[in-house]
């Protein structure tokens, strides 16, 4: 059993957030990574933002005010230079970020990663190669997010669904781009489809407010696309956006610079769900072109894309059967011994 330190200080979370509402993918990702080291058995301790001391899955998660312990087997800073040279005497320290790495091109990061050398722990090869090669590090690691359970575990449709489309990101990750696609080009040719909007403020938590601004001009646009068939609903907790996925047909997303895994499709494809997404930032490495889905490079052949998967069964059944065979096989149990395979 390794001694495991994992720290935050971001918005606040703890174990149960997962249950009580939406969150965001590096939160979602913290929580999922925690949860399976300690099932590996695995002495766990989280320090972050969380309200009190509480123990939840096997992890205890504790202020971060109330002090990072010095020595542990592995430490894993996550995404905040603040972190990068606390738990001293570890035996092994990384260092976990979920966004693209320009921003450690500052002096702040570079100087502790210069002083600590981690390794550099990345979501997948558009992540990594977005550190340049004379960027200090300790080693630079891909680990895929896992997909939890509850995704991978779903069960065959028994039907082929109805015309129905998903989005379940941001509503500031291509949102307004896809509903003018859907508008001018997919119900038009397709006046029985919907499309349902999964998305708001609440995914970033305290956050939330800070984004307001940018975030509701977009679900008003939404909101009046009823007309459409465009329909607004609440993000909600992942015990619910499974039984979302299972009434759904596929999921459509531009993809977005500034994202280096993207759940949102990963566990879509794990659900079974086809998805159409477009060569942007990440998403295509979770797309297997012609077989879960496609990846295409424009709106035209987006669309055209679209409107093939919302109408021929048997391609959809066929994507269906594909998905379920090929992208729910890597797990957070994977990732967590990823993780620890770091400790020397």
């Amino acid at each position: 059993m390794a001694d495991i330190v994992m720290t935050d200080d971001g918005i606040a979370f703890d174990g149960m957030s997962l249950e009580r509402g939406p969150l965001g993918g590096a939160e979602t990702a913290f929580i999922s990574l925690a949860t399976a080291l300690a099932k590996r058995g695995h002495k766990v301790s989280v320090r972050n933002k969380c309200s009190a001391l509480v123990e939840i899955d096997g992890v205890c998660w504790a202020p971060l005010e109330e002090g990072v312990p010095e020595t542990c087997d592995l430490y894993i800073a996550n995404r905040s230079d603040k972190l990068l040279l606390l738990a001293r005497y570890a035996r092994q320290s990384v260092f976990w970020i979920h966004n693209p790495a320009q921003y450690l091109l500052k002096f702040r990061y570079l100087s502790k990663l210069w002083r600590r050398r981690p390794p550099i722990i990345f979501s997948g090869i558009y992540h990594a190669n977005s550190y340049p090669n004379w960027a200090p590090d300790g080693g630079r690691e891909i680990i895929p997010y896992g997909i939890s359970e509850e995704f991978r575990s779903v069960e065959p449709q028994k039907n082929v669904p109805p015309p129905r489309a998903i989005f379940t990101s941001s509503p500031q990750r291509g949102l307004s781009w896809l509903l003018d696609v859907w508008r001018e080009r997919i119900h038009r040719n397709l006046p029985t489809a919907e499309l349902h909007v999964y998305s708001g403020a609440a995914t970033y938590g305290s956050h939330g407010a800070s984004r307001a601004a940018q975030i509701q001009p977009i679900l008003e646009k939404a909101s009046a696309l009823q007309s459409s068939n465009v329909f607004l609903h609440e993000p909600v907790p992942k015990r619910e956006l499974v039984d979302v996925l299972s009434q759904s047909r596929l999921l459509l997303y531009q993809g977005d610079p500034e994202e280096t895994f993207c759940l949102a499709v990963g566990e879509a494809q794990a659900a079974g769900i086809p998805a159409v997404v477009q060569d942007i930032g990440c998403v295509a490495e979770r797309i297997e072109h012609g077989l879960t889905g496609y990846v295409e490079n424009n709106d035209s052949d987006f669309a055209d894309a679209a409107l093939t998967l919302l109408q021929d069964d048997t391609l959809w059944q066929k994507q269906n059967v594909a998905a379920l065979k090929t992208q729910r096989q890597w797990s957070w149990d994977d990732a967590a011994a990823s993780f620890e395979s770091l400790i020397p």
